[in-house]
C-alpha cells in the first residue's frame, strides 16, 4: 500500500520552529467495539479508507481486495441484536475499476460516489489509470440479504493529462452537483485536480490543474476542500496548494513548502477548516520526531503561518481523511502504525492557546485492530467510528465504534 514517490525535496536548511504544545495524556475511559470483522469473500479484505454513515445508522465503506480479487463497496447494518454484512458491488478489475482506496460518500441524489485507484483501462502499464464511479441501489425493492447495487463509471482516467490513480482522497460536490478530487500521479504522471459536470446525462472531466513536478509540486493523495469565496485546497508530497478560479482557468499557488525536519513530510491526507477560516492537516512522515506532524496553518496578509500542533514520535500520520472537528473545536485522528506499535485513535483538545493531545484508543492488534490508515467520522451521538486495515478476528482488518 502507499506509493514510493520516487522524488523528494533537496535537503532544506532547519530552521526554528517554536511547537504550541508538547502536552501528551493517557488514554481516555471509551469503550471499544469491534462492529465488523473482514475476512476473504464477498465483503472484501483490507479497509484502507474509512467509513461513511446514513441517517438510519448504516454503515458504508471500501475494501481494497477481495471480492472478485480486485475490491469491494459494502454496507453495515444492526438488525435483530447483530450487524449484518453485504457487499454492494464487487469490482471486476476491468472498465468497471479496480482497487478503491477511499470512501464511498453519497451524493445529492443520494446515490453512493467513489474513485478506484486502478482499473478502467489498459492504460498506466496495464493495470489502469483508475476510476470515478456511481453506485445506485436496485429499482425496486429488494428484501434479501444481499442485494448488489448498480455501477456507472462516470470517467476512467487515462494518464495524460486528466492525471493518473485517484488514490486515499475522499470526492467532494458543489452546489451544482459536479464532482471535484485528485489524481495523486504515478511514474510517468504527476497527478492532478479534476473536475467532472453532468450535462445532458453525460460526465465530463475538467483539469483544473495538472501538477508538473517543478515549483508547483507534485503526488497530491488527498482531497481538495472548498473555502467561502469558492477556492480549492489541498496538499501534496511537498506542501499545500491553493487553486483559485478566474475567467481564464485556475491558477494554482503553493501556500506552504514542507521543511522536512521541523514540519513534516509527504501530506497523504486533505486539510479541513475551522470556522475561522484557518486550516489544519497532518504530514505522513518527518517533524521533530521523524512520525509526522499535526499543523495549523492561518491567513495573516495574504500569506499563511505554518504552526506545528503536535509531533508524532513514532508511526506516521494519516492518509486520505485525516482530521475532522466535533462541535466543540476538538480535532480528532489517527497515528499510523510502525514497528514499536500498531497506530491509534487520538484527540487534540485546545485550552488558552495550547493543545493536548490524549490518545482515545491504542491499537494492539487482534481484535483490538491494527494499521489504521484514514481517519474517524462522528455520529449524532459523538460516537466515533473508523476501520482498522489489519486485525480482527481474521487479521484482515475491521469496522470499529469507539463511545464516550
Amino acid at each position: 500500500m502507499g506509493k514510493v514517490t520516487g522524488i523528494r525535496a533537496l535537503m532544506v536548511v532547519l530552521t526554528g520552529l517554536a511547537l504550541s504544545v508538547l502536552i501528551s495524556q493517557p488514554a481516555l475511559a471509551q469503550t471499544f467495539n469491534v462492529i465488523y470483522s473482514f475476512n476473504t469473500g464477498p465483503i472484501g479484505i483490507f479497509p484502507f479508507a474509512g467509513v461513511t454513515l446514513d441517517a438510519h445508522g448504516n454503515v458504508y465503506g471500501t475494501n481494497n481486495n477481495y471480492g472478485l480479487g480486485y475490491g469491494t463497496v459494502y454496507k453495515l447494518m444492526y438488525k435483530d441484536g447483530a450487524w449484518m454484512a453485504s457487499p454492494l458491488y464487487e469490482f471486476q478489475g476491468g472498465n468497471d475499476g479496480a482497487f478503491p482506496a477511499s470512501r464511498v460518500v453519497f451524493g445529492p441524489d443520494g446515490s453512493l460516489y467513489g474513485a478506484t485507484s486502478a482499473g478502467g483501462g489498459s492504460g498506466c502499464r496495464g493495470q489502469g489509470c483508475g476510476t470515478v464511479f456511481k453506485l445506485m441501489p436496485p429499482a425496486t425493492i429488494c428484501r434479501a440479504v444481499q442485494c448488489p447495487w448498480t455501477e456507472t463509471v462516470l470517467w476512467r482516467f487515462t494518464g495524460g493529462a486528466d492525471g493518473a490513480v485517484p488514490e486515499y482522497g475522499d470526492i467532494i460536490f458543489d452546489s451544482a452537483g459536479s464532482i471535484y478530487g485528485t489524481t495523486s500521479g504515478n511514474s510517468s504522471n504527476f497527478g492532478s485536480v479534476y473536475k467532472l459536470s453532468k450535462s445532458g446525462g453525460v460526465w465530463t472531466e475538467t483539469t483544473l490543474w495538472a501538477f508538473t513536478g517543478g515549483a508547483d509540486g507534485f503526488f497530491p493523495n488527498g482531497g481538495v476542500t472548498f473555502d467561502r469565496s469558492g477556492n480549492l485546497y489541498g496538499t501534496m508530497d511537498t506542501g499545500v496548494f491553493a487553486l483559485s478560479p478566474s475567467d481564464d482557468g485556475w491558477t494554482e499557488t503553493v501556500i506552504h513548502t514542507f521543511q522536512i525536519e521541523t514540519e513534516g513530510d509527504s501530506s497523504l491526507a486533505g486539510v479541513i477548516f475551522d470556522i475561522a477560516g484557518n486550516l489544519y492537516g497532518d504530514t505522513f512522515g518527518g517533524g521533530p520526531e521523524e512520525g509526522g506532524t499535526v499543523f495549523e496553518m492561518t491567513p495573516a496578509g495574504g500569506s499563511w503561518n505554518f504552526q506545528v500542533l503536535y509531533p508524532f514520535n513514532r508511526g506516521n500520520g494519516t492518509v486520505g481523511t485525516g482530521l475532522m472537528f466535533d462541535n466543540a473545536g476538538n480535532l480528532y485522528g489517527v497515528r499510523g502504525s510502525d514497528a514499536q506499535d500498531d497506530g491509534e485513535v487520538f484527540k487534540l483538545t485546545q485550552v488558552d492557546g495550547s493543545w493536548t493531545y490524549t490518545t482515545i484508543h491504542q491499537f494492539s492488534g487482534g481484535n483490538q485492530g491494527a494499521s489504521p490508515y484514514e481517519g474517524v467520522v462522528m455520529d449524532a451521538s459523538g460516537n466515533l467510528w473508523g476501520t482498522a486495515s489489519a486485525g480482527g478476528a481474521h487479521n484482515y482488518g475491521m469496522v470499529y465504534e469507539i463511545t464516550p
